[in-house]
């Protein structure tokens, strides 16, 4: 495997790939660190440790916003939504394209109609960073609105319209910038950029976990667990492995349906009557249902802690809390179904290997070759979506069960290792590809890496 690393810098245009990829990653990082302007970065900083002791922070409302965002929100940096309004502007117009006529009309139309697309995708980015902007420059005037503790000295510096206006602008600039170095690394780098650059982050924070594990090992104690030793961290390491091997095999687990093709006589020969497979995956869904569940839950969280009179009730949804597991695991499996029914069409896929001579074994062509891919659909998706819905909680057991901060505990499941298990696999993938065009080995001696579009 390393010496398909090193293979990979002998080809002058991976090598050149990878150089670009790292360079536009550098600046991703540089975006998330330079604080916006009008702000105490001093008492920004004693703000946020100071909620970061408390019991639950970082678990919560800015819990996902700033692992997609790699720690930019903590710091409040021009990077502080991150790349997060595109994802919720690309889900919105994913789930809008089978609904408007319109919308499904121009996916129809191949290349151009997805380039428009794309545009009003950007268009919808640029109105979700607007009021995500408003929204995070009046947090940050008035911590207390969300239910937060009130800080001990003013975070802004200026005056608060000002201020307001400001932080749209460059939160907005920030964002877009992002998406763009993202495209460039889709064009011009390896692997799909605006997932690169949300792992970056998210990987980003891994060295603070260390080191918050180093401290609760030297120590002994986390946020409600007293009696943590090094021992513990042992067990962790277990877990780690074990939870990500997990998450490997499920993410390239798939249920294989064989494809019987038609024998054709041409001529004098006789083409066809190979046997293939159709590959249904498992988490044919992916992490979407967890960034789902956590981005309803989240504006949910922030909702109840708007108004004064609902504020009692944000500690019933609290992060880790019992109404908060039971809301967010139910989430995930309805969602798992509902992106499985928006992604996968059992009636256009039989009538594609209707039209090809092609059919499944035992299975009559047409409506019955459909109905038996949905509801094999369905049972695989039950078992994926069980399992994305366990790993998404399993942070939240660590948290409560052995006092684990959240912030280490989302290196252990969830979202995250989702995310850098698939984009991982998909870059390794693309990478693998190059060198086998090139007559070079792959990453491994038996088989290929397979991406997790594949």
């Amino acid at each position: 495997m390393f010496a398909a690393f090193f293979n990979s810098f002998k080809v002058k245009e991976l090598r050149t790939r990878i150089f670009f990829v790292a360079g536009v990653i550098v600046l991703c990082r540089i975006a998330a660190t330079i604080p916006c302007p009008g702000v105490d970065p001093h008492a920004l900083q004693l703000y946020v440790t100071e909620l970061s002791e408390s019991s639950g922070a970082g678990g919560g409302v800015f819990g996902l916003f700033n692992l997609f965002s790699g720690g930019a929100l903590q710091k409040f940096a021009v990077a502080t939504l991150g790349i997060m309004p595109y994802i919720s502007a690309s889900i919105i117009m994913t789930l809008l394209t089978p609904v408007l006529p319109a919308l499904e009309k121009l996916q129809r139309q191949g290349d151009v109609g997805r380039q428009k697309i794309n545009q009003y995708m950007r268009y919808l980015t640029v109105l979700i960073c607007i009021v995500q902007g408003a929204m995070a420059a009046t947090a940050m005037i008035n911590p207390a609105r969300l239910g937060l503790k009130a800080p001990p000295q003013d975070l802004v510096m200026v005056p608060h319209t000002y201020f307001i206006i400001m932080t749209i602008i460059i939160l907005t600039a920030g964002t877009m910038l992002l998406v763009w170095l993202g495209e460039q690394i889709t064009k011009h780098g390896i692997g799909q950029g605006i997932s690169l650059i949300i792992t970056v982050n998210i990987v980003a924070r891994l060295p603070q976990a260390v080191g918050t594990l180093y401290e609760m090992a030297q120590s002994g104690g986390g946020i409600t667990n007293a009696n943590f030793k090094g021992v513990h961290v042992l067990i962790l390491l277990l877990i780690f492995v074990v939870v990500t091997a997990a998450t490997i095999l499920i993410t390239q687990g798939q249920r294989r349906v064989p494809i019987q093709k038609a024998t054709k006589a041409v001529g004098s020969k006789s083409r066809g009557g190979n046997t293939t497979y159709l590959p249904l995956k498992i988490n044919h869904a992916g992490v979407m249902p967890i960034i789902f569940a956590s981005a309803i839950l989240s504006f949910f969280d922030m909702f109840i802690r708007w108004f004064p009179y609902t504020q009692k009730y944000a500690v019933h949804f609290g992060y880790g809390s019992v109404g908060y597991m039971i809301t967010f695991g139910s989430l995930i499996i309805i969602f798992s179904y509902f992106w499985v029914a928006n992604q996968f069409n059992p009636i256009q896929i039989a009538d594609n290997l209707k039209r090809e001579g092609a059919y499944v074994p035992g299975i009559r062509p047409g409506q019955p070759t459909a109905k038996f891919l949905d509801y094999t659909m369905t049972r695989i998706t039950l078992a994926g979506s069980i399992f994305l819905a366990t790993l998404a909680l399993f942070p939240m057991f660590l948290y409560k069960l052995m006092g684990i901060p959240p912030l280490v505990a989302a290196f252990f499941g969830g979202t995250s290792l989702l995310i850098i298990v698939g984009v991982l696999l998909d870059t390794i993938s693309q990478l693998e590809s190059h060198l086998v065009m090139r007559n070079y080995d792959g990453f491994m001696k038996k088989g290929r890496v397979r991406g997790r579009r594949k």
